[in-house]
């Protein structure tokens, strides 16, 4: 478990004077755990969080990469001031980082835990494995981890993330019968640390994201012969950021944590907003208000540097060389079919938000939760909370409901003063 550090405020818990009542549970410290359980403590509601602080910064993402947002929109939401990625910075002495400054992955992982130390407190290492409705008629939970504690909460917000979300197409994934993974024929990204393990090898990339064109980029310098699958007509790319926008230029496309434009700029400061919107509506709009693009800062890296194959669908993959090699059948423009030998594929095919792929749901609350209509993510209200009373849900698995903003860290102020507003709210005697 993860303690305050001597000599720090510590964590506010039971100023209400409720510390001997049920805690809420927090499932998951990442962007979106740490900023719901530093608000509810400042707030003297009791919490358990549980997981590795920025675990999947840590472990699902390759040493060397970047975030592509800008350092406004990665900060996590802290209950009073001073706790943004610009005041970490300044109290160890870091220089400051502007839109056209890249933030290293392990830059925000610092700023976290410095977070987490400063706000949260405890971070129990253990992992929830269970998650059911208590007997009787109140709305508590009971919660079993895995070292085999249960205990009784009385509400569960769950941001965990996306881990065990990652998509990888069916024709892909039959070259892993036994999973995909580092060592198998065919990996996700999220599934890497170190792509230098492929140096002097071919790997096909598939997707036409910032995962795929990054990754593509780190395995050529890490000398592998990579090549980038991309199925759009051609890479997108985001524009060199301008520190002081004329004004003109600030009216008709305001900026957003999510970038320039009126729509994106909607989104950002009326989430709420959008959940009123049909779910049809809502949908597309998560879907298509934000497409696969490569950060501005990755384009030297890329172009004319590594291949990248446009207009190409991969169709066909079968295990090659006694099951060392794979061959792909790839679709071209013209509807041509041609094969392409390599060692590896790496698929940075994105996530697909899907509640049975959240393990640690009973049968009967799994039951219980109602869906977006046209897909796999839970139906939420204006405060987060899902078709059952007392359980939340966080991060990419509300941006269905609340619009593209949840996908990021910027969405973490929003989300976790409403989910606090509630929570006190519900603990409150009538």
């Amino acid at each position: 478990m993860t303690q305050s550090l001597p000599g720090q405020r510590p964590a506010r818990q039971g100023e209400s004077g409720e510390s001997n009542g049920l805690p809420v549970v927090v499932a998951g410290a990442g962007p979106y755990g740490l900023s719901v359980a530093a608000h509810l403590r400042a707030q003297g509601v009791p919490v358990r969080i549980f997981g590795e602080v920025l675990g999947s910064w840590r472990h699902a993402m390759a040493t060397g990469m970047f975030l592509k947002s800008t350092p406004d929109a990665t900060d996590l939401s802290a209950p009073e001031p001073g706790g943004r990625l610009a005041d970490f910075l300044r109290v160890h002495g870091e220089p400051e980082l502007t839109e056209l400054t890249p933030i290293p992955c392990d830059v925000f992982v610092r700023y976290g835990q410095w977070f987490q130390k400063r706000y949260v407190g405890e971070v129990e290492a253990a992992r929830v494995v269970a998650v059911d409705r208590a007997e009787g008629s109140g709305p508590d939970f009971t919660v079993r981890l895995d070292d085999g504690q249960e205990f009784a909460a009385r509400s569960v917000v769950v941001a965990t993330g996306l881990n065990g979300l990652a998509h990888i197409p069916a024709v892909l994934r039959a070259l892993a019968p036994e999973g995909p993974g580092p060592g198998a024929l065919v990996s996700h990204t999220s599934h890497h640390t170190d792509l230098s393990r492929y140096a002097g090898r071919r790997v096909a990339v598939v997707g036409g994201g910032q995962s795929a064109l990054e990754s593509a980029a780190l395995l050529h310098e890490a000398g592998a012969e990579a090549l980038v699958l991309v199925r759009e007509r051609k890479v997108l790319w985001g524009t060199t950021p301008v520190l002081s926008r004329p004004w003109a230029h600030r009216i008709t496309r305001p900026a957003s944590p999510l970038g320039t434009g009126w729509i994106l700029a909607a989104v950002c400061r009326a989430p709420g907003g959008v959940r009123r919107l049909p779910a049809a509506a809502r949908l597309l709009l998560f879907r298509r208000a934000l497409g696969p693009s490569g950060g501005w800062w990755l384009r030297d890296r890329v172009e004319g540097v590594v291949r990248v194959g446009t207009s190409r669908r991969v169709v066909g993959a079968e295990a090659t060389g006694g099951g060392t090699a794979v061959r792909l059948e790839v679709a071209g423009p013209r509807g041509t079919v041609r094969t392409l030998d390599v060692d590896h594929v790496l698929a940075a095919t994105g996530y697909r938000l899907d509640l049975d792929a959240v393990p640690f749901f009973s049968p009967s609350l799994r039951r219980a939760l109602k869906c977006v209509p046209g897909s796999k993510a839970p139906h939420l209200s204006g405060f987060l909370e899902s078709s059952v009373p007392g359980l939340y849900f966080t991060g990419s698995l509300a941006a269905p409901m609340f619009g593209p903003m949840m996908r990021f860290v910027a969405g973490t102020e929003y989300a976790a003063t409403r989910i606090t507003q509630h929570t006190v709210r519900r603990r409150t005697p009538r």
